[in-house]
């Protein structure tokens, strides 16, 4: 029974996906003829997609008997779910087509992103075997995705108002967001394409912050690696025999996630190669490629949006990812705060959007000064994502 409801909630998760992809169709046509059948095919088409969405997060939850947020994987399902409802409450109340042009790539890229990540069930270490697993995760979840409405319409209002031509410092910025996004794009091709299709595989074994001796899967050639790492061949029936595996020589201590850390350098080297080729290509900045999608955005709404959504994002955020975070913490470590890596990018992230709030709302930042914040506070997000889960070990590294 459990192994039928985790096929069909699979199944529905990609069937999503594949909806949500094709809705760009309409959606693109919609904004470009302003046709309202393509407006309303296209919106039907995401809601479908969400519905089918939240029943793969209902089956599995049901599948596992524990909320579906326990690790990488379901996290980050979870969060491109949150990123469609999102938008389909900025769309109920806004009716705005736009945001759906760079919400819906955003959610597709963090499932192809999940898949990166093994998607097995397995039993919950203790500290995870609570009711506020599901109360702190889907908390911080949705507020995240209420949070990238405002990354969103901020990158929209500076695609539309920074001219395509301009140099300045504001124009490169946006340029390096662009050269960002390809890096992000290649990390998650490359180690689709060099786990699931070439099959490289390098193991090393080496002993863990805790002192347990762990083996490392590598999926591209190691220019980083653990200190005292062993190159070693797996036998079978856990047993390993020394091998002769490239390595750099690079060995950082393992508080570091080395594994991690290389798929990352790779991508951002994979990645500056990729984009200085488009950029040859196409002559343009990417920022000037993109730009016609954003020319028939309001700014104003733009702006509207964009701090309506830290208005709600943050307070969800500071209720889920600190308060009851802190509450989970004192059940499961007998400590309310201890500076741990994921819980300091927590503060940081809090603390960024308490200035945000007292800079919109006591300084006058509004329109592209709001606009780069919204923007900042999605890349805090991202980083808090991808750098602090999986390269920095700590006690959240099961995440």
């Amino acid at each position: 029974m459990e192994s039928t409801l985790l096929s069909i909630s699979n199944w529905l998760i990609t069937a999503a996906f594949i909806i949500l992809l094709i809705s760009l169709i309409p959606l693109a046509l919609s904004v470009k003829s302003n046709k309202k059948n393509a407006e309303f095919i296209s919106i039907i088409m995401i809601i479908v997609a969400f519905v089918m969405e939240i029943a793969y997060f209902l089956l599995r939850w049901i599948a596992t008997g524990h909320a579906p947020v326990s690790n990488m994987y379901e996290f980050i399902a979870t969060f491109s779910i949150m990123l469609i409802l999102g938008y389909l409450i900025t769309y109920h109340y806004y009716k705005t087509k736009i945001l759906g042009l760079f919400v819906i790539p955003l959610s597709l890229i963090l499932i192809a992103y999940g898949s990166m990540f093994s998607t097995d069930v397995n039993p919950l270490i203790p500290a995870l075997q609570s009711n506020w697993l599901a109360i702190h995760v889907i908390t911080v979840t949705i507020s995240y995705g209420i949070l990238s409405m405002s990354a969103v319409a901020g990158l929209i209002y500076l695609l539309k108002s920074i001219p395509e031509n301009e140099k300045s410092w504001r124009a490169k910025a946006l340029e390096m967001i662009m050269a960002g996004l390809v890096i992000v794009l290649v990390y998650i091709a490359t180690t689709l394409i060099m786990k699931g299709v070439v099959g490289y595989s390098d193991e090393f074994m080496y002993t863990d912050q805790r002192g347990q001796t762990v083996v490392a899967d590598y999926h591209l050639p190691s220019l980083i690696n653990f200190e005292g790492a062993i190159a070693v061949e797996h036998l079978g029936d856990n047993q390993y025999e020394p091998a002769d595996h490239f390595q750099l020589g690079i060995n950082l201590p393992p508080v570091i996630q080395s594994q991690s850390l290389n798929t990352v350098i790779w991508s951002v080297i994979l990645g500056m190669i990729v984009y200085g080729g488009l950029r040859l290509i196409l002559r343009r900045r990417l920022s000037a490629i993109i730009k016609p999608l954003a020319n028939k955005a309001d700014l104003n709404l733009m702006d509207e949006i964009g701090y309506r959504s830290v208005i709600i994002g943050f307070p969800l955020f500071a209720l889920g990812g600190i308060f009851f975070a802190a509450i989970w913490a004192q059940i499961a470590w007998s400590r309310f705060w201890g500076w741990d890596p994921k819980e300091t990018w927590a503060f940081i992230t809090a603390m960024f959007y308490t200035i945000f709030l007292h800079l919109r709302l006591n300084k006058g930042y509004e329109g592209e000064k709001s606009a780069w914040l919204a923007v900042i506070g999605f890349i805090l997000i991202l980083f808090n994502l991808i750098a602090i889960n999986l390269i920095v070990a700590g006690l959240h590294s099961y995440a």
